[in-house]
């Protein structure tokens, strides 16, 4: 790695660390546990692969079980980015340009931030290895295929990446590109809702075919060396390398900025939609609801969550609700649209309730200096907030409806009253988080830079919080077989949700006249060169 690309991390390790003195401790120690918790939970996979991988007697299951499971770690590294609108750390490129620094060196450190969206994978797959190294039967060259199968997923990654943060920045054709990839990703399960499962099995279960990247690398990382597998892996790295590389070349030669530029704003269609919050509730809390659908409306991030939620979401339950061995009276089939509406919701949390200061960045410093009561803006975010949930789940019931599937007045309020006791409880909990943890988010970059990973992780401590009241409401329906029952306790859930949000409004505007200067700082402090 030459000297600029030294200069580029020594360039963003002293943002990072001057950044660090000004942020919040406890959110940082929180997130901290979460992260362990979330890579420890691989981490222990990790070791188990170890301990089976070592075992010479285990040579015939790892024969069968490891072409499958290097075909899981590539799709998971390869798509489950896209799943989550994350895609990892990555250089931002309109600050590197204007300074004399090799193509090479900046293809090869995009390429290593690649790890970012994969560390689970690199995990396990460090566990295979050791256990093959350790085990008496590998050759001790074998395990090294793996370090070959990592680079090629780096270079497919870094390819994939910049392919698609090219084509989103493209107005045009943004939404339907990532309509497109949604239908992609969904794509096996609607080959299961087809009748294709058999073939899907015979894909993970079957003879793989020699010429696939991942089993090449099996064969070679239990001994098998020939021509054929060495030719076969070579190719395919050599191929994801030019991949990568060109897509990263395009990427350095379209304007961005230029592109994203417009030369004037027509008048919205739907500017109807953002003058119901005047006929509703008066100035200023009004103009604050007004500004955000305007803001989040424009914000390709945002749009691209909204569209998931009634798209993917529709396509990834509907094999499991409705498939060919799935009962018409299952719980999924009987709650498909509540499903896909708290499915939305997750979606939606990051943009709308754990970071809702993020989007303003600098110009968050208007809600301290004007004579605004911090409640009345936090009201004003949250309102907003619930109204996009409705529109979200309003959009759900259209899809569905235009679809024939049997959607009743029941079903709808049962999705509309368990979205409402969710979205109560997470803008509770977002309010403190968002002046607690604040970060500043780029609108202009429909994916996140942060890794999949922590976002998990603090989805799995969130969420089961806000979904109690929805489990104690089922679980009173199962007792009682009664609907009153299940929305009576619905109903004490909305109410318990009022009294956590009213006290959780007061703790945050109390945290935020004591953390002013904080929230500030971070939310106008830039990235450095490397996105994260």
């Amino acid at each position: 790695m030459g000297n600029q690309a030294r200069a580029i991390v020594w360039a963003q390790w002293r943002t990072t660390r001057n950044h660090f003195p000004r942020s919040n401790k406890a959110a940082l120690a929180v997130n901290a546990v979460l992260t362990l918790v979330w890579y420890g939970g691989f981490a222990f996979l990790a070791g188990l692969a170890a301990i089976l991988f070592s075992n010479p007697d285990e040579l015939s299951f790892i024969h069968d079980v490891l072409p499958t499971a290097l075909l899981v770690c590539f799709l998971y590294w390869q798509l489950i980015p896209v799943l989550m609108a994350s895609m990892g750390s990555s250089l931002d490129i309109k600050k590197l340009l204007v300074y004399p620094i090799p193509t090479g060196q900046l293809f090869t450190l995009e390429v290593v931030l690649r790890i970012s969206t994969g560390v689970e994978m690199l995990l396990l797959l460090t566990g295979a290895g050791i256990g093959l190294v350790l085990n008496p039967k590998i050759p001790f060259w074998g395990p090294s295929a793996l370090l070959v199968f990592v680079i090629l997923n780096l270079f497919c990654s870094a390819g994939v990446r910049d392919l698609l943060v090219r084509l989103l920045a493209r107005k045009r054709v943004r939404e339907v590109v990532a309509l497109l990839v949604v239908l992609l990703a969904a794509l096996p399960q609607l080959l299961v809702f087809a009748g294709f499962q058999n073939r899907i099995r015979r894909l993970f279960t079957g003879q793989p075919s020699p010429f696939w990247p991942w089993t090449a690398t099996a064969r070679l990382a239990q001994g098998e060396a020939s021509f054929e597998n060495i030719g076969v892996l070579l190719i395919w790295t050599a191929a994801a390398y030019l991949f990568g590389r060109w897509q990263f070349e395009r990427s350095l030669a379209v304007d961005m900025p230029e592109r994203a530029a417009s030369a004037g704003r027509k008048a919205s269609r739907i500017e109807w939609l953002y003058r119901v919050p005047s006929a509703l509730v008066p100035d200023p809390l009004a103009a604050l609801i007004e500004k955000e659908l305007r803001f989040l409306s424009r914000a390709p991030r945002f749009r691209l969550v909204f569209l998931m939620g009634f798209s993917f979401g529709l396509l990834i339950w509907a094999p499991i609700a409705f498939g060919q061995a799935s009962s018409q009276h299952s719980l999924v089939a009987e709650n498909y649209l509540t499903f896909v509406s708290v499915y939305a919701l997750l979606l939606l949390t990051d943009a709308l309730f754990w970071n809702c200061f993020g989007f303003d960045r600098s110009a968050a410093q208007i809600y301290f200096l004007v004579p605004l009561k911090m409640s009345t803006v936090l009201m004003g975010k949250n309102l907003a907030a619930a109204f996009i949930v409705f529109l979200e789940i309003a959009s759900i019931t259209v899809v569905c409806t235009l679809l024939r599937m049997s959607v009743t007045p029941l079903q709808v309020l049962e999705a509309l009253a368990v979205t409402c006791v969710v979205t109560i409880f997470l803008l509770a909990i977002g309010n403190l988080s968002s002046l607690y943890n604040p970060r500043s988010i780029n609108p202009a970059k429909s994916f996140r830079s942060a890794a999949s990973g922590k976002t998990q992780a603090a989805l799995m401590l969130t969420f089961p919080l806000a979904l109690t009241p929805v489990f104690l409401a089922y679980l009173a329906r199962y007792a009682f077989n009664s609907e009153w029952a299940f929305f009576g306790v619905l109903l004490a859930g909305l109410m318990l949700g009022g009294v956590v949000y009213s006290y959780s409004m007061a703790s945050a505007v109390k945290t935020a006249e004591e953390r002013k200067e904080q929230i500030m700082t971070v939310l106008g402090q830039g990235e450095g060169p490397i996105q994260s």
